[in-house]
């Protein structure tokens, strides 16, 4: 009876922390556009619409690796009124993949990394301003939130607002 009891706790302890394995640990197994889309609370359906929109899944699926600055669903909700609802029409295309990939840099770079450089140049061409300001940092005006989310290809950043190219 002993060992059925040990046995139960055993079993029960292996459940939980099968269980419980984050969604960091999950990423690692998926690609970022894979990620995004499986992000607890869904906070990327915005960005992954977009992604969608743009024809820009088949890229950031593949190889790699990419440094994504996230911006959550949130971040799409600031921006002016109509904003997200044009962008995605299909006559915005050039201007939605413009700025979408304003939000990528072509290798992985982890959070250590962020904080040693002063810019980062972007898939799209142009820089991004990195700033470490009271122990934040910050892409452009843009608050990152959560860092090293690591993907088979790449890594995301998540941020709190829209990085909108020049």
């Amino acid at each position: 009876m002993k060992s059925l009891g040990m046995f139960f706790v055993l079993s029960v302890l292996a459940l939980f922390t099968f269980a419980g394995v984050n969604a960091e640990e999950k990423a690692k197994t998926k690609d970022i556009v894979d990620t995004a889309v499986g992000a607890e609370g869904e906070i990327f359906s915005t960005l992954v619409a977009a992604v969608k929109a743009g024809g820009l899944v088949e890229t950031l699926k593949g190889k790699g690796p990419f440094t994504v600055f996230a911006p959550t669903n949130e971040a799409f909700a600031a921006l002016p009124k109509g904003t997200v609802e044009d962008l995605l029409k299909p006559e915005n295309k050039d201007k939605l993949v413009k700025i979408l990939t304003y939000h990528v840099v072509a290798g992985e770079v982890k959070a250590a990394d962020v904080v040693k450089v002063k810019s980062a140049k972007t898939v799209e061409g142009g820089e991004v301003k990195v700033t470490v300001k009271d122990g934040k940092v910050l892409i452009n005006e843009s608050n990152v939130v959560k860092t090293d989310i690591i993907c088979t290809n790449g890594v995301i950043h998540v941020i709190d607002k829209v990085l909108l190219p020049k």
